[in-house]
């Protein structure tokens, strides 16, 4: 029975293999039915008629052209350097102002009286070695007062004690008298010991006395804040009645005459960039005028992520015609020469992501793809992809591609002649 019952499903089991045929067939009959037809590939329809150009060769000076940004000769935020309420502020935002003109003013009336206590503290001290200006100055400190009164009772005490010495060895004057005669010397020498100490330890500190005054008087200058140097305002950070500390940003200040443009250029040109070469600069602002610079910084380095090196034009701007941030483009003219080919620019077609221009040889097309360089007013360079002397195509160009018969077109050729392009 096991036998049958396996044989039986087996048999079924072909039955259904066998009902897919037909249908297989069947499906594969209609896709065939619905294919279409393969398209016949276009036949020729004859050569296409081209107007063409010699590849050409010549002496270029090297242009190294470079876009860039606008950057001032020098910026500086001033700061406070004193602690103090602002009561004036004197310039704005686009001010002009010159080199050690106020800006803003601190309320200076404590550091006034802090300058009367410290001179008064000086003046005090120079009266004490005999002088009375506060530049004066003691050559030798035995002109001190002090030293020459305690110089004076020295000498008195050495007289005193001479004279006694000699009555005393005469027999006239008792051993008492001689004692007392050296003791007096010896206190009149401690003495004027003492007063040259003290007069060069007040000689130091009216020395002290000085710098603190002279410090004093800074911090009352610095009451008034100044400009470093002449430029324009570019942003004021401080309102009037502000409490401010010291480092407290107050003015930012820029120099735009001269201004600086940083431009980034290429690695593989630097041989042809130096210091001291012209530069004409132009601005999107003022598309009808060029501007002139000179290269005055040259970077070191090559920024390594894109391969270019930093290049500073200086550019003198009297008028500050030139803003800090804009955007510039400029052209250098280089000593580089060299021997180029170049086409006319029409004779290159952009093609899927390359461009390409077309050799004619032997009445058929040559479908090259080439590396431009520089390009001309009606020109442009081949660096690779041509040679010189050859013939390219430069109209019907999207015709056109490696196989393909050409035949000239006189009246394109005439028009070629004619306008030289």
């Amino acid at each position: 029975m096991i036998w049958v019952g396996a044989a039986r499903r087996c048999y079924n089991i072909r039955l259904r293999n066998l009902c897919f045929i037909p249908v297989i067939a069947l499906v594969l009959a209609s896709s065939a039915c619905n294919k279409q037809t393969p398209v016949q590939a276009k036949q020729d329809a004859g050569p296409v008629a081209i107007s063409t150009a010699k590849v050409t060769s010549r002496d270029v000076q090297r242009v190294v052209e470079s876009v860039g940004t606008m950057f001032p000769f020098d910026e500086s935020v001033i700061s406070a350097e004193i602690d103090g309420r602002v009561d004036q502020i004197k310039v704005d935002l686009g001010d002009s102002v010159a080199a050690g003109q106020v800006l803003i003013h601190i309320n200076d009336e404590e550091q006034k009286l802090l300058v009367q206590q410290n001179e008064a503290i000086l003046f005090q001290s120079l009266e004490r070695l005999g002088l009375k200006n506060e530049n004066d100055r003691i050559k030798d400190v035995r002109d001190a007062p002090d030293v020459r009164r305690a110089q004076a009772d020295l000498t008195d005490a050495l007289q005193r004690l001479t004279r006694v010495k000699s009555m005393v060895d005469q027999g006239i004057a008792p051993i008492a008298d001689l004692d007392g005669a050296q003791a007096r010397h010896k206190s009149a020498l401690a003495a004027y010991d003492s007063s040259l100490n003290q007069a060069r330890n007040m000689i130091q500190a009216i020395e002290q006395y000085r710098a603190q005054l002279d410090f004093q008087r800074k911090k009352l200058r610095d009451t008034s804040v100044r400009a470093p140097f002449a430029g324009f305002v570019k942003e004021r950070t401080i309102n009037p009645g502000q409490f401010v500390r010291v480092n407290t940003a107050l003015i930012t200040l820029v120099k735009i005459d001269p201004i600086r443009l940083r431009l980034d250029v290429p690695e593989r040109m630097a041989p042809w960039v130096k210091v001291g070469q012209m530069a004409e600069v132009l601005i999107e602002a003022y598309q009808d005028k060029k501007f002139r610079g000179k290269i005055w910084r040259i970077s070191p380095t090559v920024e390594q992520t894109k391969r270019t090196f930093v290049v500073e034009v200086l550019i003198e701007n009297p008028g500050g015609a030139l803003k800090p941030g804009s955007y510039a483009r400029a052209r250098i003219p280089t000593d580089k020469i060299e021997r180029i080919h170049v086409v006319p620019t029409r004779a290159v077609a952009y093609v899927y992501g390359t461009n390409k221009t077309f050799v004619v040889a032997d009445g058929k097309i040559d479908a090259r793809e080439v590396k431009l360089g520089d390009r001309f007013t009606d020109e442009i360079e081949i660096v690779e992809g041509v040679a010189d002397g050859e013939t390219v195509a430069t109209t019907n160009l999207p015709r056109l591609d490696t196989g393909v018969r050409i035949s000239k077109d006189p009246v394109a050729d005439k028009q070629t002649k004619a306008t030289g392009i």
